[in-house]
């Protein structure tokens, strides 16, 4: 029996992929830096899963403060992971902001400048002497996420423009990458008057947490229905499905294959967010709830 069910649960995955109908792009970001159980950022990587990480959260900034918090893990390895992660094609990102801090904000447009100046020598191409490099000075991230959870929406279009503007020094190529992270309502007032600039690339969407439109609370048809919002705002944006393993049908400590627990999500909710032609894949926050319920090896396969 035990050999059986060795060739059926291989077998039922892969029928399972072979029937979908609509749009996969393969791509998954994963958030990294909330939990020091989590991993290193090079085992995150090392996973093969990932197309994007995205490290979290740069938290102080704005008000001629600047640093980041990454729980308890070590500052002084992670320059050398960017690197290879990096090395392996993977995307490495640094999202500013966070859901559970207030020492952030963009009070002015002279703040706007102090902040893009700061990212850009701290943690971008930027080397200007006497600025701390916190991941080393050989390191740079690909790029800036913006996850706006306190304060108000002004100077952020400013801030998002500045960054954009230091493409000026990769002849022709993207340095610095922006996308965006905002929560499922539409539009997120924090962030709405940056994404009209036009400059984010891609858009993780939150489809988790407290708000109405959430898997959790709105289930497959409030998602759904916010999603066409989005997806219609921003045609030249990628858009990608923000999820919680912790949130989307698999247990905690759940027993055999993680398929078992997420028929509905491949049979109802990504045929419906696939149709959309700037579907860009599913993010996934994070990487320490997807640790534990290996949820990314079985929808890697389904995005």
């Amino acid at each position: 029996m035990a050999s059986l069910a060795a060739l059926l649960i291989p077998l039922s995955l892969a029928l399972l992929v072979a029937t979908a109908t609509a749009k996969q792009t393969g791509q998954l970001t994963v958030f990294w830096g909330r939990n020091a159980n989590e991993g290193t950022l090079r085992e995150t990587c090392d996973t093969g899963l990932y197309n994007t990480v995205i490290i979290s959260f740069y938290s102080v900034f704005g008000h001629g403060r600047y640093w980041g918090d990454l729980s308890g893990h070590p500052l002084n390895t992670i320059g050398a992971d960017i690197k290879h992660c990096q090395s392996s094609n993977i995307l490495v990102l640094l999202s500013i902001g966070g859901d559970a801090s207030k020492t952030y904000s963009l009070p002015s447009s002279q703040s706007a400048a102090d902040v893009a100046d700061n990212l850009w020598n701290a943690h971008l191409g930027g080397r200007r002497p006497g600025v701390f490099r916190p991941f080393g000075g050989d390191a740079a991230v690909d790029g800036i996420d913006f996850y706006i959870d306190n304060g108000g929406p002004a100077h952020y279009d400013e801030l998002a423009r500045r960054l954009d503007g230091y493409n000026k020094f990769y002849r022709g190529r993207k340095g610095v990458r922006l996308t965006a992270t905002p929560r499922c309502g539409f539009p997120d007032g924090r962030l709405d008057r940056a994404l009209r600039t036009g400059l984010f690339e891609r858009i993780h969407v939150r489809f988790y947490g407290n708000d109405t439109c959430s898997l959790g609370k709105g289930g497959t048809s409030g998602v759904a229905e916010a999603w066409g919002k989005w997806t219609a705002a921003y045609p030249k944006s990628e858009v990608c499905l923000g999820l919680a393993p912790a949130e989307s049908g698999v247990p905690e400590g759940a027993q055999g294959t993680v398929a078992v627990y997420l028929k509905y999500l491949y049979y109802d909710l990504l045929p419906k967010v696939q149709k959309a032609p700037n579907y860009g894949g599913v993010m996934v926050w994070d990487r320490f709830a997807d640790k534990k319920t290996r949820w990314s090896g079985v929808v890697k396969g389904w995005a």
